[in-house]
């Protein structure tokens, strides 16, 4: 992808699944990955197999519904890669059942981690790009928030507003040349997805569902996420884009 060669990229939620073959794709892109989680053994395990592979990475500690920690984090990476040049809002959470057997406890975590996170982290770094006069951002939203999903009532509220939220800001600064863009992953095979599906019933019957036969793997996630990233995408903002084999299909 053009432009992406030594560009300072942030990722939350790297130390796995999604976000984890996000932060290595952009390793071998050339970028300069900065990969945050709250599990900061695993998010130094991905920026060291970025650095084995010889790119470049940094690995940090935050919880994103933590304002203070997003700025400490944020001033982390600028403090060691110079700028930050992309950010990708991936980190997410979830537990899946009925809304009516749910409770304001989990309402307000998963609000926080899927919506709060990535407003506090965007505002965090949009600041030091109006400043730059460039950057790029996109947020992994889920096909949940465009088109809802049984069990998942609160995180499907909470995907949709990323996905307004992220239109919102891509009209404010559009006139900067700052892109903003949400990716939206179908049913996924990753950690989260098998701990709603302990018997394997749902991922059978969504393969059944899925045109292309099959749930998605999180490699095939990176490739529109760099794709979004890079001088390729320069006219390209305020977008929302499926990644479900053909579950979701808009146009």
């Amino acid at each position: 992808m053009r432009g992406l060669e030594g560009k300072t990229i942030l990722v939350t939620g790297g130390a796995s699944g999604i976000g984890r073959a996000i932060c290595l794709r952009l390793g071998s892109e050339g970028a300069r990955v900065g990969v945050v989680d709250l599990d900061q053994a695993g998010a130094e395990s991905c920026a060291s197999e970025i650095r084995a592979a010889g790119g470049t990475s940094w690995a940090g500690e935050a919880d994103i519904r933590d304002a203070a920690a997003v700025e400490r984090a944020v001033a982390g990476f600028v403090a060691s890669a110079g700028s930050v040049q992309g950010l990708v809002n991936n980190a997410g959470w979830d537990e899946a059942k009925p809304f009516i057997e749910t409770a304001p406890a989990l309402w307000r975590k998963v609000i926080d981690v899927n919506l709060l996170g990535p407003v506090q982290m965007t505002h965090a770094v949009l600041g030091r790009m109006l400043e730059a006069g460039a950057g790029r951002i996109v947020s992994i939203a889920s096909d949940a928030g465009r088109v809802g999903s049984s069990g998942e009532a609160v995180y499907a509220g909470a995907k949709g507003g990323v996905i307004a939220f992220m239109k919102a800001v891509a009209r404010e600064v559009a006139r900067t040349g700052i892109t903003l863009n949400t990716v939206c992953p179908g049913p996924t095979d990753s950690r989260l997805f098998r701990g709603f599906d302990a018997t394997g019933k749902l991922a059978a019957a969504l393969e059944r569902a899925i045109p292309m036969g099959r749930l998605g793997q999180p490699d095939d996630i990176p490739g529109v996420i760099a794709f979004l990233l890079s001088d390729d995408a320069a006219f390209i903002t305020g977008q929302t884009i499926s990644v479900s084999g053909g579950l979701t299909m808009h146009g």
